[in-house]
């Protein structure tokens, strides 16, 4: 018990949460550049961000978000934890800007790999990002390019620049990729860093492919230049309401940061906070108290994608209890949640077939006649979502 804090119950805590990534009612179909700036949409695996948009607003469909991407209203690129995301073009400084490490400590621990590779060649984070991004424009400008050919180009030219024995550390083959060159290795962390600078983004697929573009290109002018506080402050804002009451360390781990290095985002905000009890000192933001406790937990079934911004928080027990976290988090090939009048109650997992697309449905727990019902209702709305004409559910453990 943390004395003095007012203590939150877990159905208060989760009631909140729901009510602000939209799970608790979906929004309109104009609702979806708002879901999609709540907190971000991580789109890896591919897919995702098209399920985790689905689940909160209505009609969202795959030409929809295709539009959007293409008419430059969403922006996909990287973000959080070095991830792909989906969010709204006006809010580019937020999760760009906001996001990027002030520290070389801090950017080697949002790419974690990097480290190893800096070391051998003697350079400085920084050093890797700058030699880079001089080079970016001559390479991409006018072109889209994948993440190969683009680092491939960015990485023969910059050995060009360096000095004969780093030149030849540059291009030995990294730990990486079979074949791959060192230097090569270390491009493609730095572009997830000119990335959080504003200077690349992703253009819609070509197939298989994400290419890269120049931001000022794709949106014909820089994303707007802000106070880096102003965006920090922003985010730390956008992370607890979504996942209030929460801690440093837990906006540390959803960010890709250490705790020691959330000062400069934490700092901003302090006196917006109200200490509260929940599982230990936790902070909410004030303006957000008298929603928190009204909260109540929602009706309604739905069927989350592996990584949906709900299921990136980092209390993990509260809303799936110890035993089945590794059924929920795994390392490779997560599956979906199945989310049922507020609670997690299971995992899911699709297999297209033809025209056909199978989910199976694993339960934690006894599932009832009408949730299935209700499940395989909520399934059905899939199918056109992944190009199938029909949907088998099946459920096991129930």
């Amino acid at each position: 018990m943390t004395t003095g804090a007012e203590q939150l119950s877990s159905d208060a805590v989760i009631a909140f949460r729901l009510g602000a990534h939209h799970l608790a009612e979906r929004l309109p179909g104009s609702g979806l550049l708002e879901a999609a700036g709540r907190c971000a949409v991580q789109d890896s695996p591919r897919g995702s961000a098209l399920l985790a948009l689905h689940a909160r607003v209505r009609g969202v469909t795959a030409d929809g978000l295709e539009s959007a991407l293409a008419d430059r209203s969403l922006l996909q690129t990287w973000s959080l934890r070095g991830a792909p995301f989906c969010f709204p073009t006006a809010d580019a400084p937020v999760y760009t800007t906001g996001v990027l490490p002030p520290t070389e400590e801090a950017g080697r621990h949002l790419l974690p790999g990097v480290a190893p590779a800096l070391d051998r060649l003697e350079l400085s984070l920084g050093e890797a990002v700058e030699l880079t991004g001089a080079e970016l424009e001559g390479v991409l400008s006018g072109h889209r390019l994948a993440i190969g050919p683009l680092g491939a180009e960015l990485a023969a030219r910059i050995a060009d620049r360096l000095p004969k024995e780093q030149r030849a550390t540059w291009q030995q083959e990294g730990p990486y990729a079979k074949g791959q060159p060192l230097g090569e290795g270390v491009v493609h962390f730095c572009l997830r860093i000119l990335a959080l600078r504003g200077m690349v983004c992703f253009a819609p697929r070509a197939g298989n492919k994400a290419p890269f573009v120049l931001v000022g290109e794709w949106l014909g002018g820089p994303v707007p230049e802000v106070d880096p506080d102003v965006t920090r402050a922003e985010v730390l804002r956008r992370y607890l309401r979504c996942y209030g009451p929460s801690t440093r360390g837990q906006f540390a781990a959803w960010l890709g940061v250490r705790t020691g290095d959330t000062g400069p985002w934490w700092s901003l905000v302090e006196d917006e906070l109200t200490r509260v009890d929940f599982r230990g000192t936790s902070w909410i933001l004030t303006a957000d108290l008298a929603a928190l406790r009204s909260s109540e937990l929602p009706q309604g079934v739905r069927l989350l994608p592996p990584r949906d911004p709900y299921t990136q928080l980092r209390d993990r027990d509260t809303i799936v209890a110890a035993p089945h976290h590794r059924d929920v988090w795994k390392p490779v090939g997560e599956p979906g949640t199945v989310l049922v009048d507020g609670r997690i109650v299971g995992t899911w997992r699709p297999r297209k077939s033809g025209r056909r697309l199978d989910l199976a449905v694993t339960a934690f727990g006894p599932l009832s006649d009408r949730d299935q019902d209700r499940l395989a209702d909520e399934a059905a709305q899939l199918g056109p979502l992944r190009g199938a004409a029909s949907v088998e559910v099946r459920f096991d453990g129930s």
